[in-house]
């Protein structure tokens, strides 16, 4: 099916997974990308807070909303005005306004987050993936992104937008300063518009870990997206954030992503807009328990990556995040004598043999022959929120009960398939 008749494949998967547990199957999911984390107390008041704002508002946000994420990337050495910012119903409906509002086509590292490609197509432009380093992902190599660009032009075409993940979904790994400084440089030679989603930014393993934002470097033409799905476990109550650069050109970019928004979204809901003042004010409170859901991630994205490892793969080792992203090519011929083949059917049958519920490469727009998938592990972290909970607060996460046994069934389950 086309990206306009298909349903993502991330929230397909999700819910074949829930329609097997229903029918009785056990499944170790690792096929969806939600951190599904107790909800801190002080989010709660700030939405109950919030109930009293029923109109519209203006459609980038209310100004003390603005204020509070242009002080969120002033902390991260950007500094920001509020006239910058927008803010609205997840940071997917942004990224597809920038799209909208950045004439041509759309350069994405492969592999990349199963829905920049979608978003271009359906906005009638093409999506280039571009390979990534060998070191990590969310980047693309210098050298090939140079290549791609003179195979666009050559082509009739305009390279546009080029987006970056920091850190990377669905890879896990962090890009390196210098390989963002290569790639901005590139970027400014070629003109291009640089989204950099950082939604992940505030989820690295190592909390001294060097991060470089496309924004310090290209800060004339780069647009910071994030969001409060990931850090926050706020998925379903859809807040998003854009930063757009000051001057003229980002002015532009923002005015017309405004004049989507008005179209399509009006506005983010009213207590909902509470709620991310609270976030982005970053209260002690919070900051705390967004540091113990990146130590808990840490801690079981490590333990999936040795998994995956010892089965025989090659994997890069996570930077940030919830995400490994294992070649099982090594294995091939083991896995080819159970029908597993490309990623297509490795995904169906770890699924349907295997009981594990992965998302294929091809999902990225990786080479759909190669034997590679993403394995979200923020799924492993207990089925109820007191066992979440008690997840989160543990220094030894991964020798809990009910995660070790996840961990051991996975290990059973690949074990069969690659000896």
């Amino acid at each position: 099916m086309s990206a306009g008749t298909a349903i993502s494949p991330n929230l397909a998967l999700d819910q074949e997974v829930a329609r097997l547990r229903a029918a009785g199957n056990r499944v170790v999911h690792l096929g969806f990308g939600e951190a599904r984390l107790p909800l801190p107390p002080g989010l709660l008041r700030a939405l109950g807070d919030g109930a009293e704002h029923t109109a519209y508002g203006p459609v980038a946000g209310r100004p003390e909303v603005l204020a509070a994420v242009a002080g969120y990337h002033a902390r991260r050495r950007l500094p920001t005005e509020a006239d910058q910012v927008v803010v609205a119903p997840g940071s997917k409906p942004l990224l597809m306004s920038l799209v909208a509002a950045v004439d041509g086509d759309v350069l994405l590292p492969r592999p990349a987050w199963v829905t920049y490609g979608p978003q271009a197509r359906l906005l009638g432009r093409r999506a280039w993936g571009v390979d990534i380093p060998r070191r990590c992902g969310g980047v693309p190599d210098p050298a090939a992104l140079v290549d791609t660009v003179r195979q666009v032009r050559e082509r009739g075409r305009r390279p546009g937008l080029l987006v970056l993940t920091l850190p990377d979904n669905p890879t896990g790994t962090l890009a390196p300063p210098g390989l963002i400084r290569a790639v901005c440089e590139i970027a400014r030679a070629e003109d291009l518009t640089v989204v950099s989603d950082e939604i992940y930014r505030d989820l690295l393993h190592e909390p001294t870990a060097a991060f470089l934002s496309p924004a310090e470097v290209a800060p004339e033409r780069t647009v910071v997206t994030t969001g409060l799905s990931k850090t926050h476990a706020l998925g379903g109550w859809r807040i998003g954030s854009a930063r757009f650069p000051a001057g003229d050109r980002g002015a532009e970019l923002r005015a017309r992503v405004l004049a989507t928004a008005s179209e399509v979204w009006s506005s983010l809901a009213g207590p909902l807009q509470s709620v991310a003042r609270y976030a982005y004010e970053e209260p002690p409170e919070l900051t705390a328990h967004v540091a113990r859901g990146a130590r808990l991630h840490a801690a079981v994205a490590r333990a999936v990556h040795r998994t995956m490892t010892d089965a025989g793969a090659d994997c890069r080792a996570p930077d940030g995040g919830f995400y490994v992203y294992p070649d099982f090519e090594p294995a091939r011929a083991a896995l080819a004598a159970h029908g597993a083949v490309d990623s297509a059917s490795l995904e169906r049958v770890l699924l349907e043999r295997a009981g594990v519920a992965v998302l294929g490469g091809h999902h990225f727009g990786d080479d759909p022959g190669a034997l590679r998938f993403r394995a979200a592990t923020s799924l492993l972290y207990g089925a109820t929120d007191r066992q979440r909970r008690t997840a989160l607060d543990s220094d030894d996460p991964v020798e809990l009960p009910y995660i070790r046994s996840e961990l051991e069934r996975m290990t059973l389950a690949l074990t069969k398939l690659t000896a």
